[in-house]
């Protein structure tokens, strides 16, 4: 025999409530069923809405009743298609109705409504739709759980007296018909004969006693999902079903938010070790949730994560507390004797406090209670009133092979932290299956991401991505992360979901990621955006593995990172603005990327793809000491040196460096000497130097009034040093020698200068944009090192970027 339960969405509409019918008559093929229904899907809610509007005077009642009426009776009318049994159920349903409108009339008319007039009211939802089901599935028997469901009233609570409940089940199932239908929900006081209940989602519990009562072979609990997910999927896109859970973790789950059971069913079947199978009404053939006592065991380290949302962390504190006995037993006896339930307990080991989570609709009552309680303590100053926080959540972890695993609890703070989400409270039993905590409810969405993500629960690792500046690197990045999507996906398990796109007017946001063959069409249609906007838009939708990536030269845009860092989003550059400015400014990014366990990288600002930055960066944090740099930084120079030549002036080189893309937009920030000085204080300060670009001495090769004015005066002038550039390379050409600029660091010290080389210096080779640089150090003083390749051009520098996005991704 087997007890199968249904939920309100089962019997809410036509296509599921058939879809039971289906379900029930193919399993009573094979053995005895009963059937457990809940009130059709809403109904309970408007039974309730209704019931209030009568209390108040409000003849709108009246209207709301006739809704449950019509409700009712368009549902039989549609699926009971035989006349005489159609009629028999429009009478005894017609029968209920009538008595519902009579209490709500009495309700009506002396503005009362006492508990005991409550519990009836709502007793309707399972009367009706248990009598509906009963009628439609052919051949099944009705039963009125109150002849044998017994409660009786404990604490200003109602509990189930389950001895007498038990005695009387099996009474009335001596002989089990092939089907049984029986109201969820409702009971009956074992003294008195009112009607009770058994709590919102008793229908659940219903099914579990008479499961427990009658040794049945398994419990069915059919509800709108397809069992306990990993966890909530309207938060979590990537949640999957739960195959199995042990009793423990259900537990767990279920009293942590996850409303797939309610929480009292699981204990009378855990007892007789009867499964529970959680299905799909509207997916029968989907395997579901199994519960039971022994479960295959899992590699991952969790089941699953649950949460409650409106927490108030109610702090009891004061110095009176520390070895005194007794005062746990007050606080929890007081909440108790006044039907507060409290969901989490945090206690320091000095005992000068304890910290309680209820829920918010709780607090108020909690914090009176707890104040009349130790009136005397606090007004003698031996406690202080009680401290309350509301607008919080509680998150579990729940997992059996929690037990005994090391490390878990480091890791999810760790993991926590580098998120930028602060754990108010936390706790774990002994029993190791559970840790709970409190967060702050802005944070519960992110908290839940990362935890899923962070624990392998999710079938990829996610990194959210917010792309500034679409210019050549920023779509070249964009056509490379798009490339590479189903490799990483495939191979790596790991997703680069973009979720933010800006240029330097529009930008588009989707937490669910931007379509990449579409986004410059979406940005024509956005609305328009700044730097500020930007990074507020950023700040707010604060989503879990937040990367901020800068393919842009603005300063606006470089100003944001201190921001972004402060709220947990790591930030990738090419941009060298931030890197080589202010020291103090470029410390505080680095210190604060290092406090919050993310990333401030900016492999890009030197050599575009060279690995040159990280390269300094493994020396020094080996031991090493770096004594002197020399490098040919720009690659922009560097092609213009090589490619100027008796019948292609200087301004002729200059253009097309700016024309194949080498060149910044304005290609006077290269021959100025500040996209190379910019480099040489980023590669002075990695190297550990304390270096302003006011340091760096110079010595350039264009007066400086061709650096001045607009960009057309520059371009029309340009072509006057042509002759005196040409003479001086004809010269050094006869010499067998080139020009190279050069970036010098030597013990701290900094120059940028051009100088002439030779066939017999390294340099002289240097082809095209490339660029190279010969690291002197204590370890490689007689041969330094050489870094050598391409320094320039969009695509190698969005490789860059990309190279820095995956190294976060491997944290």
């Amino acid at each position: 025999m087997k007890v199968l339960k249904f939920g309100g969405t089962s019997v809410g509409s036509v296509k599921s409530i058939l879809s039971l019918k289906r379900i029930v008559e193919k399993e009573a093929k094979h053995q005895k069923v009963i059937v457990v229904v809940s009130a059709l899907g809403g109904i309970t809610d408007q039974l309730i809405k209704t019931s209030q509007l009568a209390l108040k005077g409000d003849d709108n009642w009246k209207q709301e009743y006739e809704k449950i009426v019509q409700r009712h009776h368009k549902m039989i009318d549609t699926i009971i298609t035989n006349t005489y049994d159609r009629e028999k159920l429009f009478y005894t349903v017609d029968t209920l109705l009538e008595q519902l409108h009579s209490i709500y009339y009495g309700v009506y008319l002396i503005h009362d409504l006492g508990e005991k007039t409550k519990n009836t009211i709502v007793s309707y939802g399972e009367r009706l739709s248990s009598n509906i089901v009963a009628t439609l599935i052919k051949g099944s028997k009705w039963y009125d759980a109150r002849s044998f469901i017994k409660t009786e009233g404990k604490n200003s609570k109602r509990s189930l007296d389950s001895e007498l409940t038990y005695d009387l089940v099996r009474l009335a199932f001596q002989t089990i018909p092939r089907i049984a239908v029986v109201p969820g929900f409702i009971a009956q006081d074992k003294v008195s004969g009112d009607t009770t209940n058994l709590g919102r989602g008793g229908s659940d519990y219903t099914a579990s006693i008479l499961a427990a009562a009658l040794d049945a072979e398994a419990l069915e609990i059919w509800t709108d999902v397809d069992g306990f997910m990993t966890a909530d999927p309207k938060v979590i896109k990537s949640a999957y079903t739960i195959n199995e859970l042990s009793y423990t973790e259900a537990m767990e789950l279920c009293n942590f938010g996850a409303k797939v059971v309610y929480p009292p069913t699981i204990y009378p079947v855990c007892v007789k070790n009867i499964p529970i199978k959680v299905k799909n009404t509207f997916s029968p053939s989907n395997e579901g949730t199994v519960i039971k006592q022994f479960v295959t065991k899992s590699p991952k380290l969790i089941r699953g994560i649950s949460s409650i949302k409106d927490t108030t962390l109610i702090t009891v504190t004061g110095l009176s507390m520390v070895g005194v006995v007794g005062v746990n037993r007050r606080i929890f006896t007081t909440l108790a004797n006044n039907g507060i339930s409290v969901f989490l307990v945090s206690q320091a080991a000095s005992e000068n406090n304890t910290s309680i989570g209820v829920k918010d609709e709780d607090a108020e009552k909690a914090i009176k209670v707890l104040n009349e309680e130790f009136k005397l303590e606090i007004e003698d100053g031996r406690m202080f009133p009680m401290h309350a926080e509301s607008g919080l959540a509680t998150v579990a972890i729940v997992g059996e092979n929690m037990k005994h695993a090391v490390g878990i609890a480091g890791k999810l703070f760790g993991t926590l932290g580098r998120s930028g989400i602060s754990v108010i409270a936390c706790a774990q039993g002994a029993a190791e299956t559970n840790i709970s905590f409190v967060v702050e409810g802005s944070e519960l969405r992110k908290t839940l991401n990362v935890i899923h993500d962070s624990f392998f629960l999710s079938e990829y690792k996610v990194l959210n991505l917010f792309i500034c500046g679409i210019g050549t690197v920023g779509s070249k990045l964009i056509e490379q992360i798009k490339s590479q999507h189903d490799e990483l996906a495939n191979y790596s398990h790991l997703k680069l979901n973009v979720v933010g796109i800006a240029s330097s007017k529009n930008a588009i946001y989707n937490r669910d990621g931007i379509d990449l063959n579409s986004y410059h069409s979406l940005l024509k249609q956005s609305e328009s955006s700044s730097p500020a906007l930007l990074c507020q838009h950023i700040v707010e939708m604060n989503i879990f593995n937040s990367v901020f990536v800068d393919c842009t030269a603005s300063p606006e845009v470089a100003n944001l990172y201190q921001t972004l860092l402060d709220h947990s989003v790591s930030v990738v550059t090419a941009n060298k603005i931030a890197a080589s400015g202010p020291y103090e400014s470029y410390l505080k990014l680095k210190q604060t990327a290092l406090q919050r366990g993310i990333k401030f990288l900016y492999e890009t600002n030197v050599g575009a793809g060279l690995p040159i930055i990280g390269t300094i960066n493994d020396l020094k944090n080996s031991g090493d000491k770096i004594l002197k740099i020399e490098a040919v930084l720009s690659g922009t120079l560097n092609y213009i040196f090589n490619a100027i030549s008796a019948t292609k002036p200087l301004s002729a080189t200059v253009l097309s460096a700016k024309e194949e893309g080498y060149s910044e937009p304005d290609p006077r920030i290269d021959l100025s000497g500040t996209d190379v000085i910019r480099k040489l204080v980023i590669l002075t300060r990695e190297a550990g130097y304390k270096v302003e670009q006011a340091d760096v001495k110079k010595e350039l090769f264009i007066p400086d009034s061709f650096l001045k004015g607009s960009l057309a005066d520059f371009w029309s002038h340009l072509p006057e040093l042509d002759a005196d550039f040409e003479a001086h390379r004809a010269k050094l050409d006869a010499e067998g020698k080139r020009w190279r600029f050069v970036a010098t660091m030597d013990h701290g010290a900094t120059n940028v200068s051009l100088k002439e080389v030779d066939a017999q210096h390294p340099f002289y080779r240097l082809e095209g944009s490339n660029n190279i640089i010969l690291l002197t150090t204590e370890r490689y003083k007689q041969y330094p090192m050489l870094i050598q390749g391409y320094g320039a051009g969009a695509s190698v520098t969005a490789a860059g970027i990309f190279a820095n996005i995956m190294s976060i991704a491997n944290i």
